[in-house]
Protein backbone atom coordinates (compact mmCIF):
# COMPACT_ATOMS: atom_id res chain seq x y z
CA UNK A 1 0.00 0.00 0.00
CA UNK A 2 0.83 3.59 -0.75
CA UNK A 3 0.60 5.76 1.05
CA UNK A 4 0.39 9.85 -0.04
CA UNK A 5 1.61 13.28 2.00
CA UNK A 6 -0.44 15.83 0.66
CA UNK A 7 0.91 19.01 1.40
CA UNK A 8 2.58 22.53 0.23
CA UNK A 9 5.31 21.99 1.98
CA UNK A 10 5.90 25.81 2.24
CA UNK A 11 8.25 24.89 2.80
CA UNK A 12 9.68 21.10 3.76
CA UNK A 13 11.10 20.85 7.33
CA UNK A 14 12.60 17.94 9.71
CA UNK A 15 9.27 16.98 10.92
CA UNK A 16 7.57 16.30 7.53
CA UNK A 17 10.76 14.10 6.93
CA UNK A 18 10.09 12.23 10.43
CA UNK A 19 6.24 11.87 9.68
CA UNK A 20 7.00 10.37 6.09
CA UNK A 21 9.86 8.04 7.00
CA UNK A 22 7.53 6.56 10.58
CA UNK A 23 4.92 5.89 7.87
CA UNK A 24 7.10 4.06 5.47
CA UNK A 25 8.98 2.28 7.97
CA UNK A 26 6.54 1.72 11.16
CA UNK A 27 3.69 0.99 9.68
CA UNK A 28 1.91 -1.77 7.10
CA UNK A 29 2.40 1.09 3.78
CA UNK A 30 5.20 0.36 1.93
CA UNK A 31 5.89 3.30 0.55
CA UNK A 32 5.04 6.82 1.20
CA UNK A 33 4.77 9.47 -1.43
CA UNK A 34 4.85 13.32 -0.93
CA UNK A 35 2.22 15.08 -3.11
CA UNK A 36 3.13 18.61 -3.37
CA UNK A 37 0.07 20.91 -3.84
CA UNK A 38 0.21 23.44 -6.31
CA UNK A 39 -2.95 25.28 -4.00
CA UNK A 40 -4.79 24.07 -1.21
CA UNK A 41 -8.45 24.68 -1.54
CA UNK A 42 -8.55 25.61 2.34
CA UNK A 43 -5.41 27.51 2.56
CA UNK A 44 -4.73 31.05 1.32
CA UNK A 45 -2.38 31.40 -1.48
CA UNK A 46 -0.75 34.60 0.15
CA UNK A 47 3.01 33.89 0.88
CA UNK A 48 3.22 30.47 -0.94
CA UNK A 49 6.00 29.92 -2.73
CA UNK A 50 5.80 28.94 -6.39
CA UNK A 51 5.39 25.22 -6.92
CA UNK A 52 7.84 24.10 -8.84
CA UNK A 53 10.10 25.71 -5.70
CA UNK A 54 8.60 23.78 -3.24
CA UNK A 55 8.84 20.74 -5.50
CA UNK A 56 12.51 21.01 -5.68
CA UNK A 57 13.02 21.45 -2.01
CA UNK A 58 10.67 18.22 -1.44
CA UNK A 59 13.05 16.25 -3.96
CA UNK A 60 16.22 17.86 -2.80
CA UNK A 61 15.30 17.05 1.15
CA UNK A 62 13.89 13.23 0.17
CA UNK A 63 16.95 12.77 -2.59
CA UNK A 64 17.86 8.76 -1.65
CA UNK A 65 15.55 8.83 0.98
CA UNK A 66 14.16 4.68 1.34
CA UNK A 67 10.26 4.30 0.60
CA UNK A 68 9.90 7.84 -0.26
CA UNK A 69 9.05 9.21 -3.48
CA UNK A 70 7.73 12.78 -4.74
CA UNK A 71 4.80 13.60 -6.45
CA UNK A 72 3.96 16.30 -9.32
CA UNK A 73 1.08 14.71 -9.95
CA UNK A 74 -1.20 17.36 -8.81
CA UNK A 75 0.43 20.08 -10.92
CA UNK A 76 -1.10 18.44 -14.07
CA UNK A 77 -4.58 18.82 -12.79
CA UNK A 78 -7.07 21.46 -12.19
CA UNK A 79 -6.52 23.91 -9.69
CA UNK A 80 -7.80 23.91 -6.71
CA UNK A 81 -6.87 20.38 -6.79
CA UNK A 82 -9.26 18.27 -4.30
CA UNK A 83 -7.85 14.43 -2.70
CA UNK A 84 -10.87 12.99 -4.19
CA UNK A 85 -10.04 14.07 -7.86
CA UNK A 86 -6.27 13.30 -7.37
CA UNK A 87 -7.46 9.87 -5.54
CA UNK A 88 -9.70 8.92 -8.62
CA UNK A 89 -6.56 10.29 -10.97
CA UNK A 90 -4.11 7.86 -9.60
CA UNK A 91 -6.47 4.77 -9.27
CA UNK A 92 -6.58 5.23 -13.34
CA UNK A 93 -3.20 6.03 -13.99
CA UNK A 94 -1.42 3.28 -11.33
CA UNK A 95 -4.54 0.35 -11.55
CA UNK A 96 -2.02 -1.75 -9.40
CA UNK A 97 -1.13 0.13 -6.42
CA UNK A 98 -3.61 0.47 -3.50
CA UNK A 99 -3.65 4.06 -2.07
CA UNK A 100 -4.01 5.14 1.67
CA UNK A 101 -4.21 8.70 3.17
CA UNK A 102 -1.78 9.86 5.51
CA UNK A 103 -2.96 12.99 7.65
CA UNK A 104 -2.69 14.63 10.73
CA UNK A 105 -5.01 14.60 13.43
CA UNK A 106 -5.86 18.38 12.86
CA UNK A 107 -7.21 17.77 9.37
CA UNK A 108 -9.13 14.66 10.39
CA UNK A 109 -10.99 17.11 12.51
CA UNK A 110 -11.74 19.36 9.40
CA UNK A 111 -12.19 16.38 7.33
CA UNK A 112 -16.29 16.68 6.96
CA UNK A 113 -15.05 20.19 4.73
CA UNK A 114 -13.37 17.92 2.38
CA UNK A 115 -14.94 17.50 -1.04
CA UNK A 116 -16.88 14.42 -1.10
CA UNK A 117 -15.59 13.11 2.34
CA UNK A 118 -17.55 9.88 2.45
CA UNK A 119 -16.05 8.25 -0.48
CA UNK A 120 -12.65 9.26 1.24
CA UNK A 121 -13.54 7.16 4.64
CA UNK A 122 -15.44 4.75 2.47
CA UNK A 123 -13.06 3.62 0.10
CA UNK A 124 -9.45 4.66 1.51
CA UNK A 125 -7.04 3.87 4.55
CA UNK A 126 -6.79 7.28 6.47
CA UNK A 127 -3.36 6.92 8.51
CA UNK A 128 -3.18 9.65 11.39
CA UNK A 129 -0.31 11.12 12.95
CA UNK A 130 -0.96 13.76 15.87
CA UNK A 131 -1.04 17.19 15.95
CA UNK A 132 -0.81 19.65 19.23
CA UNK A 133 -4.36 20.29 20.30
CA UNK A 134 -6.36 18.21 18.13
CA UNK A 135 -7.25 14.62 19.56
CA UNK A 136 -8.14 11.75 17.58
CA UNK A 137 -9.28 9.12 19.46
CA UNK A 138 -13.38 9.70 18.51
CA UNK A 139 -11.98 8.14 15.71
CA UNK A 140 -10.12 5.18 16.93
CA UNK A 141 -12.91 2.92 16.07
CA UNK A 142 -13.74 3.57 12.76
CA UNK A 143 -12.96 1.24 10.26
CA UNK A 144 -11.10 3.68 7.68
CA UNK A 145 -8.76 5.38 10.56
CA UNK A 146 -5.35 4.21 11.42
CA UNK A 147 -4.51 6.20 14.81
CA UNK A 148 -0.64 5.97 14.69
CA UNK A 149 2.15 6.69 17.44
CA UNK A 150 3.98 8.99 14.92
CA UNK A 151 6.08 11.43 17.35
CA UNK A 152 4.25 14.51 17.68
CA UNK A 153 5.44 17.22 15.80
CA UNK A 154 5.24 20.65 16.93
CA UNK A 155 7.15 22.28 13.92
CA UNK A 156 5.51 24.08 11.00
CA UNK A 157 6.08 25.31 7.84
CA UNK A 158 4.93 29.02 9.16
CA UNK A 159 7.32 29.17 12.22
CA UNK A 160 10.18 28.20 9.48
CA UNK A 161 9.13 30.77 7.35
CA UNK A 162 8.37 33.39 9.90
CA UNK A 163 11.93 32.03 11.51
CA UNK A 164 13.48 33.62 8.31
CA UNK A 165 11.93 36.25 7.79
CA UNK A 166 13.02 37.39 11.74
CA UNK A 167 16.68 35.95 10.59
CA UNK A 168 17.19 33.04 12.86
CA UNK A 169 18.90 30.09 12.71
CA UNK A 170 17.16 27.52 10.80
CA UNK A 171 19.61 24.94 10.79
CA UNK A 172 18.41 21.55 12.24
CA UNK A 173 14.71 22.43 11.58
CA UNK A 174 15.29 22.43 7.47
CA UNK A 175 17.48 19.99 5.94
CA UNK A 176 21.29 21.64 4.79
CA UNK A 177 20.02 21.34 0.46
CA UNK A 178 16.72 23.07 1.46
CA UNK A 179 18.25 26.18 3.65
CA UNK A 180 20.68 26.49 0.31
CA UNK A 181 18.04 26.30 -2.26
CA UNK A 182 15.75 28.77 -0.15
CA UNK A 183 18.77 31.10 0.43
CA UNK A 184 19.94 31.08 -3.59
CA UNK A 185 16.46 32.06 -4.57
CA UNK A 186 16.53 34.65 -1.17
CA UNK A 187 12.24 32.62 -0.44
CA UNK A 188 10.70 34.10 2.42
CA UNK A 189 12.82 37.23 3.45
Amino acid sequence: MTGLFFGSFNPIHIGHLIIANYMASYTSLEEVWFVVSPLNPLKERKGLAGMYDRLEMVNLATDQAPGIRVSDIEFKLPQPSYTIDTLAYLKERYPEKTFALIMGSDNLVSLHKWKNHEVLLRDYQIFVYPRPGFDPTAWKNHPSIVITNTPLMEISSSFVRKSITEGKNIRFFVPDKVIEFMESKNMYR
